[in-house]
């Protein structure tokens, strides 16, 4: 947990000298942008701010202050982040406050999630080619759509072993901790 003499205005985990309002303009850059990609608004600014958290993680209370915003609000952002795999829920060790963290690898998590959800509009959009007829119109711009999802399924399973492959290069550290050899 972060002690107060190691939490900035904005309420993150602060190394030394790290400048607390250059932090919180990026939190906000980056959930803007975030925002403008269609995620929505809080769940943005919560994830940015665990983003830009030194571990990672932080509890209701601290997300509340860091961002200005209300615990109720936080709670809602956090629901979100939680039904799309972004961010998971955990006990803080003896205490009944929840504290949210970064799932491992929660770029590769968030996307390998994608694909389960393009597998379902798969066999949506190939039920709507039967219905419509794959000679109409219709029926033709759906299969054309349900072949771009195959492709694109097909190619993130690819890029998602590559990157697998790619992180050892960069020697970051594995889930445990350790670094990559």
């Amino acid at each position: 947990m972060t002690s107060e003499t190691e939490t900035g205005a904005t309420g993150q985990s602060m190394s030394a000298g790290r400048d607390a309002e250059a932090v919180s303009r990026f939190v906000e850059r980056f959930a803007s942008e975030m925002t403008e990609a269609g995620m929505q608004r809080m769940a943005s600014r919560v994830f940015a701010a665990l983003l830009a958290d030194d571990d990672g993680s932080m509890t209701s209370a601290e997300l509340a202050m860091a961002l200005q915003i209300s615990p109720a609000a936080v709670s809602g952002a956090v629901n979100y982040l939680t039904q799309v795999s972004m961010v998971g829920r955990e006990r803080d060790p003896g205490s009944r406050r929840d504290r949210y963290r970064l799932l491992d690898e929660v770029w590769f998590a968030t996307f390998a999630s994608r694909d389960r959800v393009l597998t379902r509009w798969e066999s949506t959009l190939k039920e709507g080619v039967r219905i419509l007829g794959e000679d109409t119109p219709a029926g033709a711009r759906i299969a054309e759509t349900v072949a771009f999802f195959e492709f694109l399924q097909a190619e993130l399973v690819g890029m998602m072993d590559r990157w697998h492959e790619h992180r050892k290069t960069l020697g970051l550290p594995a889930r445990d901790g350790r670094a990559n050899a």
